[in-house]
């Protein structure tokens, strides 16, 4: 049974709690949501699943009625005795900590011995706006025991991580994702869901971690590629031939079969990488 809207606010006035403006606090409080994204998540018995910003657990609740294994982490320290009381029983681990500077080694335990891979993570959280971006990325970097994510952000943030070439959204952070997996909105959420209510509408975004990045590694290093993505996108406005100035000579477009007059959000991941493999 996971949390209603009434027993959410019955919990925080018995423990004199409030949510944090300052961490982007705005708990899930309707239970149909949450079991729709638990539903989403396509989770279940034998399945790891690691929640980010677990506030007082109505999604948690959720994600262990699946059967599925629940590691939650929770940065406030006001939530978490709370937070603990309620979803061990149900068979949660709660890690208090940043999720932006946790040891995910730590967290999610050691690569298989036998196998030396990792074990396979499905993140499944209602993220905090001003945490989203940066979280992914850095997940998407350096956490590949994370295979899939199924996120709810604000629609602006789901908007970009999940636009392609020639959306409105597309920008640096659309062609990390590309880079390292595949991303689609899967759901919208209104903000009536949410307590204290946002001003804007929610998307639950699904990312799939590719089984090789994009781009091959060995033909350009994803530091190199995401600078020259960087760059152009600081200046989406100028062509490519001006905004990289500096950076690639001019014979790189002609090699990578780019038109030097296009812009930043006309190309796709693929391109940027033979764009960035131009520089060597």
């Amino acid at each position: 049974m996971t949390l209603t809207r009434r027993q959410l606010v019955a919990l925080l006035d018995e423990h004199g709690l409030r949510s944090s403006r300052a961490l982007g606090q705005n708990f899930v409080v309707d239970p149909n949501t949450v079991r729709r994204m638990a539903r989403l998540a396509e989770v279940g018995p034998g399945d790891r699943v690691v929640e980010i910003g677990a506030g007082l657990g109505a999604l948690t609740l959720a994600l262990c009625e699946t059967g599925a294994e629940v590691t939650s982490v929770e940065i406030d320290r006001r939530l978490v005795p709370v937070l603990r009381g309620i979803v061990e029983p149900a068979g949660a681990r709660v890690v208090e900590g940043d999720a932006l500077r946790l040891d995910w080694d730590a967290v999610l335990g050691d690569p298989d011995p036998a196998s030396g891979d990792a074990h396979n993570w499905v993140l499944v959280a209602n993220l905090p706006y001003n945490v989203a971006t940066p979280l992914v990325a850095d997940l998407l970097d350096g956490v590949p025991a994370v295979r899939r994510m199924l996120i709810l952000v604000q629609r602006e943030v789901g908007e970009r991580l999940a636009a392609g070439p020639g959306d409105p959204a597309y920008g640096a952070v659309s062609v990390k994702v590309a880079y390292w997996a595949t991303a689609r909105i899967v759901g919208r959420v209104g903000p009536n869901v949410f307590l204290p209510r946002p001003k804007v509408e929610s998307a639950i975004v699904r990312i799939e971690r590719r089984p090789i990045p994009a781009v091959d590694p060995a033909l350009v290093a994803p530091a190199e590629l995401f600078e020259l993505v960087r760059a152009g996108f600081g200046q989406r406005r100028k062509m490519l031939r001006r905004a990289l100035a500096g950076l690639l000579e001019p014979a790189a477009f002609s090699a990578a079969g780019i038109d030097p007059s296009a812009r930043a959000e006309d190309l796709d991941v693929a391109a940027w990488g033979r764009l960035a493999a131009g520089r060597r």
